[in-house]
């Protein structure tokens, strides 16, 4: 079976919310906010050990997060070097005989804001929360991502461009989720750059079920 390359997204620098999510939620060797950082999300998820195998041998990279589904499989390398990050991406690719073009370019799925949150959403929201609280009477973004991985893409562009509460995102499965809070206005300019990363990134696109 031909592995799908669904996701491949490079971070030149993780935000500090970003990168303390992924300390407090992953398994791996956890990174710091600044270094740089590669999702890899590939179909079938099995083959997700071998990228992994790829990517370690050739590079000083350390993996943050390894997800093997049945369907896809999601990698996360990092380093204070840009360029060990690149490599490491590149030997990926190489592996697979595919190039940074095949892969699929994301679709915004989901993108709404809900104005001056009550405080008993607020409650339910934080009950599964692995980030940060929201707050009564705050704003809050959601966005749903195809593919999965790309969830990270929109959060770290969020980050950079407001201050904004990171409260929890999903780079993995069949979607990618992605939940902020924060001012009216702050979150207004989160969700625009996030919207934009998103819409801006090149890529094939996803090829169409036709139930016969």
């Amino acid at each position: 079976m031909a592995t799908a390359l669904r996701t491949y997204c490079f971070l030149d620098a993780l935000q500090p919310q970003l990168a303390t999510f992924m300390g407090k939620t992953s398994r791996g060797f956890l990174p710091v906010p600044g270094q740089a950082s590669m999702w890899i999300e590939i179909a079938p998820g099995i083959a997700i050990n071998q990228v992994t195998d790829v990517a370690l041998k050739a590079t000083k990279v350390q993996p943050a997060v390894q997800v093997v589904e049945r369907a896809y499989g999601l990698l996360e390398i990092h380093h204070d070097d840009q360029g060990e990050v690149l490599q490491a991406g590149a030997s990926v690719l190489k592996y697979l005989g595919l190039t940074e073009a095949e892969r699929l370019k994301p679709k915004v799925l989901t993108n709404q804001i809900i104005r001056s949150v009550e405080a008993y959403q607020t409650q339910i929201i934080n009950r599964s929360s692995a980030g940060m609280m929201v707050l009564p009477g705050q704003s809050l973004f959601i966005l749903e991502t195809e593919p999965a991985g790309y969830a990270v893409l929109a959060a770290n562009e969020a980050e950079k461009a407001a201050h904004v509460y990171l409260i929890n995102v999903t780079p993995y499965g069949a979607f990618g989720r992605l939940y902020m809070s924060g001012s009216e206005a702050e979150i207004d300019a989160a969700a625009a750059a996030a919207t934009a990363a998103l819409t801006g990134m090149a890529g094939k696109e996803a090829e169409k079920f036709v139930d016969r």
